[in-house]
């Protein structure tokens, strides 16, 4: 049976996903911002005979996901003509591969397109010799700096209101930065976002061409994670550079599955 989640669900629903909090970064993340009740989110749960969540689905604005600790388990058809239902244009449907392609055959439209990722989680980190340059933790100063490093990164999205969005994250605490620099140019960095009380998503991981084989990524990367564990929160990222994988891999982060992203 499924059925829509409301705030007085909260709980149970919590308790549920936390089980698994690196596979539910994004859907803790917002449940935690945004709770249960605004137009632009929903959530429902999939329960089974005895009343016990198998799954649970969240709609943030266009982007649905989709956890179920056990892909077998739930009711897929049924996930898919929820989402059908939904006539909104440009739709997204994400989550770990193996669940997600569970409903994906049920759905009316096929993706228009469809990108899959590893995703890795990280319980500890490994200690490496750091270079000498001092790691330095970012304010919301140094935004024009890091999008400055970021705008110089081939691999990265290239998006006009980046530094408001990073200033935003940082004020709001779901977000944090550290960094190497030589001079007053940042010439590496490794960065959360999408923080919440069990987990926090890794991403701008670089270093700027001239830079590199210094160790200079690891070293941020490595005091970034560290002092998140510190806080009991489980570190994410996803990679498609098999290279960078074994980067992160020598770290400590060990991968959970992939993580598929279908447009519609």
């Amino acid at each position: 049976m499924i059925r829509k989640l409301r705030e007085k669900d909260r709980e149970a629903c919590l308790a549920f996903i936390k089980e698994q909090p690196a596979e539910n970064l994004f859907i803790n993340g917002d449940l935690e911002a945004f709770g249960f009740e605004e137009d632009f989110q929903e959530v429902w749960g999939d329960f089974d005979e005895d009343g016990q969540y198998r799954a649970v689905v969240l709609r943030y604005r266009k982007n649905y996901i989709i956890y179920a600790p056990s892909s077998s388990d739930f009711d897929s058809i049924n996930v898919a003509k929820l989402i059908d239902q939904d006539n909104q244009t440009n739709k997204m449907v994400s989550g770990i591969s193996s669940t997600v392609n569970e409903v994906i055959p049920h759905l009316t439209a096929k993706p228009k397109r469809k990108r899959e990722m590893y995703y890795s989680k990280c319980e500890s980190i490994q200690t490496l010799p750091l270079p000498s340059l001092p790691i330095k933790k970012a304010t919301v100063k140094d935004a024009p700096r890091i999008v400055e490093l970021y705008k110089q990164i081939p691999e990265f999205d290239a998006n006009d209101d980046r530094e408001e969005g990073l200033v935003k994250n940082m004020e709001a605490g779901v977000s944090r930065c550290y960094y190497i620099e030589d001079g007053e140019k940042i010439v590496s960095t490794a960065m959360t976002t999408a923080e919440n009380s069990m987990s926090a998503m890794v991403m701008g991981v670089c270093t700027l061409d001239g830079y590199k084989k210094n160790g200079y990524a690891s070293a941020c990367l490595i005091q970034l994670c560290s002092e998140l564990l510190k806080e009991g929160k489980y570190l994410c990222l996803f990679y498609d550079n098999p290279e960078a994988g074994t980067i992160y891999k020598r770290l400590g982060f060990e991968d959970i599955g992939k993580w598929v992203l279908n447009s519609y």
